[in-house]
């Protein structure tokens, strides 16, 4: 739910901010006031792409600032900062770090829907009409669709692993011939895991041997020998213990020299023990370079690192037991692919049947709807049809489509072909109120809902809008003064200026309000129209009172 909205620089609106009510709030203004803008805000919020040229003119920038409520998150709400400069550089904030335009979309944006009769609509799309029936059955067409979906996955693996085996099968003599000459070449060698590093290790300490001995030997000579920095260590700290019975300060020297002579004894027993674990041994040098020299020719051939080598084995090997296991392995997949098929049919069917037995009523629902918005016999269906094998994808096995019926005798047909751009527009809204609280989306945004509406049908327009305002909040850029007055929230946009026009938008209240909608049915604001207006604003009080 968007709490509060903050606009600067964006087309004509310099600045402004609006709070929708948690039910329905409305726009209106004259044609051109720039109700669009206020639309491409709310579209920046969404994680829309941004358009350096709804900058207002003259600014460095636009900036959309919204928080936001979503069911089950934050009790404080989220702050969404969307900043777009003049020269197309945009910068996206959710709570004061930085996001990208896709985390937004994917975020706060998903819980928002503008539904406009040229933009996002859904239902001329039918792909989305399976999800539309899905969201409307809930946990259970949920459920049933991630067991398709883990069959689907499964059947596809066992299909790939099936053709590689006969691809394996089906080698030519050629092939088999090279992988056993592959495969005898590494097994002479018989490389195992972890081998190359340990070489790699130890096999320096034994081609040094001799140095590294002389080195310790060396040095533990030069430490423990006669004269060497034991004993004079030893000396000097004596001599020091001794001049510290007349100057203290001595003592502490010799506490420290003392303490690197212990430091210095550890190290002349850690130098003896390097040299007994120093074993020079020139045949076992020959056997670790031999062995290193086969090593390095196996990752010649078959590297450049060991896994490959093991890996080049094991297909080799493969390919070497598929050509003399007498089409066991092949026999083996397609048992395996053909229990998995079975089981995607199954995974399948149940999916089909939870969609197929809740398909009739979520058109009757639906249909219901349309008859309060004023469409007569017109009547929607929802049409299953199972697809080849071979056309099954994530959605599901069956093709679900929204078919329309303009009036009792005649034939049903795709949704998306034969409805005017007004009747999609209640289809769609009829939809929603059915969706009810099902969706994920808890804003609801219409843009041009009303074309082309009036008499009845805009009364019974406005009763299912504010029926929806119960489930969603919903937000309405209208021209209809029956819209207008069922709203929790009314905000007035207009234009001012001429030579640079500005775009305000402010809420209106009171004689404010009954002036404008006087304005919306009449074009003036004459005392007919305000009587009127007054009326209308008075009867919708007393119907929501009376909920």
């Amino acid at each position: 739910m968007i709490d509060e909205l903050h606009v600067r620089n964006v087309a004509l609106i310099e600045d402004a901010t609006i709070r929708p009510a948690a039910g329905l709030t409305v726009l209106t203004g004259e044609t051109g006031a720039g109700k669009s803008a206020l639309l491409s805000s709310i579209k920046l919020l969404m994680g829309e792409r941004a358009d350096a040229g709804a900058v207002r003119e003259g600014a460095d920038g636009l900036e959309v600032e919204g928080r936001i409520f979503v069911r089950g998150g934050d009790p404080d709400g989220t702050v969404v900062r969307r900043r777009v400069e003049a020269s197309g550089r945009g910068r996206v904030d959710v709570d004061g770090h930085m996001a990208s335009v896709r985390e937004l979309a994917g975020g706060v944006g998903a819980t928002i829907d503008i539904c406009g009769q040229h933009e996002h609509q859904k239902l001329l799309q039918t792909g989305s009409h399976v999800d539309l029936l899905d969201s409307w059955v809930g946990q259970d067409a949920a459920d049933a669709l991630t067991r398709y979906q883990e069959a689907l996955k499964a059947a596809r693996h066992a299909e790939e692993e099936l053709e590689r085996v006969r691809e394996m099968s089906r080698a030519a003599d050629s092939k088999v011939e090279e992988a056993d000459f592959v495969l005898r070449k590494i097994d002479e060698v018989d490389p195992k895991p972890g081998e190359l590093e340990g070489l790699e290790e130890t096999l320096p300490r034994a081609e040094h041997a001799e140095a590294l001995l002389r080195a310790s030997a060396q040095a533990r000579e030069a430490v423990t020998g006669d004269g060497g920095v034991e004993d004079v260590l030893s000396g000097v700290v004596g001599d020091l213990r001794e001049a510290a019975r007349y100057d203290q300060a001595l003592g502490t020297y010799a506490d420290t020299l003392e303490s690197a002579l212990i430091d210095i004894e550890d190290v002349a027993s850690g130098l003896r023990e390097y040299q007994d674990g120093i074993d020079f041994d020139p045949e076992a040098l020959d056997r670790l370079q031999a062995r290193m020299a086969a090593l390095q020719g196996l990752l010649r051939s078959y590297g450049p690192r060991m896994e490959d080598v093991l890996l080049a084995r094991e297909r080799a090997a493969e390919l070497v037991g598929a050509s003399r296991d007498g089409g066991k392995r092949v026999r083996k997949a397609e048992q395996a692919s053909d229990k998995a098929e079975k089981d995607l049919e199954a995974a399948a069917d149940a999916l089909d049947g939870v969609r197929d037995a809740a398909a009739p009523e979520l058109a009757k629902a639906v249909t219901e709807q349309m008859a309060f918005l004023v469409m007569g016999t017109a009547e929607l269906e929802v049409a299953t049809e199972r697809l080849p094998r071979r056309q099954w994808g994530p959605q599901g096995p069956s093709r679900v489509e929204l078919m329309y019926r303009p009036a009792a005798g005649l034939t049903a047909r795709p949704l998306r072909k034969i409805a005017s751009g007004g009747e999609i527009s209640r289809v769609m809204l009829a939809c929603k109120v059915v969706q009810g609280s099902a969706d994920s989306t808890e804003t609801l945004v219409f843009d041009e809902v009303d074309a082309g509406v009036g008499g009845a049908t805009a009364v019974a327009l406005a009763q299912v809008l504010a029926r929806l305002a119960r489930t969603h909040q919903v937000i309405v850029v209208t021209h209809l003064a029956q819209v207008a007055v069922m709203a929790d929230a009314h905000y007035l946009v207009t234009k001012v200026g001429a030579d640079v026009p500005r775009t305000t938008i402010h809420q209106v209240e009171g004689e404010d309000r009954v002036r404008e909608v006087a304005r919306m049915l009449s074009g003036d604001q004459s005392q007919a129209s305000l009587d009127h207006a007054r009326q209308m604003l008075a009867d919708a009080e007393a119907a929501r009172a009376a909920e």
